[in-house]
């Protein structure tokens, strides 16, 4: 553990800082004082620095944005970077490789992993993760004494680098549409919705920890499942792959005669709780349905084009009523300014046109609707009331230099390497001088599992 992660179990309850430079009330400001008590802002103040409040007052040099939320996540897809280029192939080869990985993992191993993996999504200004969970029992899918234990550890690894979690306990119970679980998979299943709703019910929230739910796929989860999960899932965030390969499209109207995004709507499962990731191969209805019931859309343009699953139509949705999230998913990057650049970059080539989405808008996606899709919705702005997380840019780095120090130089310019200091519920969990620690630990545990 880092010295800053280990000040984050450790902070004050009340503090300040100047901001050189901040993301405030959806426009950049000189001189932003903010005031920390008990992990919220008490006062946002911008522009100008009042000796007698600043006083001593710490300045952030840099851009200051609100902390960023990594809407979908699977922690342990983490050791597949950098292994899983070797050979052609699509997203199916490159789910049997991930396998290995799901069934090499126990509680201990899972946890330590997670851990290294957050502490990298801090380093990068994530101060919330939801966390799409659905390894759940032994490799034979016999559960733990702890029937919980691998959900546990995730969460216990999150306390332990101070990041925030939603842990979207996800219902997996078929390897394909009227096909049984096989292999790996019987990690995944708990035999039917019923079982798995008593299991996730079972998880407890604080302050720092959503417990959500998950649907991982219309092809995972036959229809006569889906009431139930809804019913469990009631005042809860609600994720659920979609449309993510044109392969279950095509097999989802054989074996029902409608689209998946169809399908979740006849058994109500979509809705302003409810965030449909990927979404990538939709049909005119399904926008509309997505769209009308608020619904929203969580994409992962650094996955989806590693896995070569496509361009989603994320302007189209989000006209249509759908608020943009984003999340890091395989983790193939683990970087959200390029995931926001990525969205417009990817509509660029879709389209061959220019000027899609504003710096504002991927900022909003980033922050407040990211954290509001994962049950924070007190979260994602610099402002009184909300939780105090701080995420500072260095503007001054070769890819930031020139630029402006704007939006558009955190949008369009910036990765995470940038990322100098890192707040959230007002503690220090990162500082830049904890980067070459993280990659230590991460090096550590990824070689570890795959000796």
């Amino acid at each position: 553990m880092t010295p800053a992660m280990t000040a984050a179990m450790t902070a004050a309850t009340g503090s300040s800082y100047v901001l050189e430079r901040a993301w405030v009330d959806g426009a950049v400001h000189d001189d932003v004082l903010v005031v920390i008590e008990d992990g919220r802002f008490t006062r946002v103040a911008p522009g100008g620095r009042p000796s007698a409040m600043t006083g001593a007052a710490p300045t952030l040099p840099g851009l200051t944005l609100p902390g960023l939320a990594n809407g979908h996540s699977h922690a342990f897809h983490r050791a597949l970077r950098g292994r899983t280029q070797r050979h052609r192939g699509t997203f199916w080869t490159w789910r049997d490789q991930m396998y290995e990985v799901a069934e090499a993992l126990d509680p201990d191993s899972y946890h330590a992993l997670a851990r290294a993996v957050f502490a990298e999504m801090l380093a990068a200004g994530i101060t919330t993760v939801g966390e799409f969970h659905y390894l759940h029992h032994q490799p034979d899918g016999t559960p733990y004494d702890d029937p919980n234990a691998m959900g546990h550890a995730l969460v216990a690894a999150a306390q332990d680098v101070g990041i925030r979690i939603a842990l979207l306990d996800t219902c997996y119970l078929s390897s394909g549409f009227g096909e049984p679980v096989q292999g790996v998979q019987r990690r995944y299943s708990d035999g039917d919705a019923e079982r798995w709703a008593q299991r996730m019910v079972a998880l407890r929230a604080d302050d720092a920890t959503v417990v959500g739910a998950a649907i991982h796929s219309v092809r995972a989860v036959p229809d006569e499942h889906l009431a139930t999960v809804v019913e469990a899932a009631a005042g809860r965030p609600l994720h659920v792959h979609l449309s993510e390969q044109t392969a279950e499209n095509d097999a989802c109207i054989a074996a029902y005669g409608a689209t998946p995004t169809q399908l979740l709507a006849d058994h109500g499962v979509l809705g302003p709780l409810t965030s449909a990731v990927h979404a990538t191969h939709l049909m005119e209805d399904d926008l509309t349905h997505l769209g009308s019931t608020r619904t929203y859309a969580c994409f992962c343009p650094t996955t989806e084009r590693d896995l070569g699953d496509g361009v989603g139509p994320s302007r189209h949705l989000y006209d249509a009523g759908s608020p943009l999230t984003l999340g890091s998913d395989s983790h193939a990057v683990i970087d959200l300014f390029e995931e926001m650049r990525a969205v417009e970059m990817d509509e660029r080539l879709a389209t061959r046109s220019r000027g899609h989405w504003t710096a504002h808008e991927l900022l909003d996606a980033a922050t407040v609707h990211g954290h509001a899709s994962l049950g924070f919705p007190d979260a994602g702005a610099i402002a009184v009331g909300q939780r105090a997380d701080l995420v500072t840019v260095d503007t001054a780095s070769p890819r930031t230099a020139g630029t402006g120090a704007d939006a558009h130089t955190a949008v369009f310019a910036a990765t995470a390497a940038d990322i100098t200091h890192v707040v959230v519920d007002g503690r220090v969990v990162f500082q830049q001088g904890d980067r070459e620690q993280v990659g230590r630990d991460l090096a550590v545990v990824i070689e570890r599992l795959w000796a």
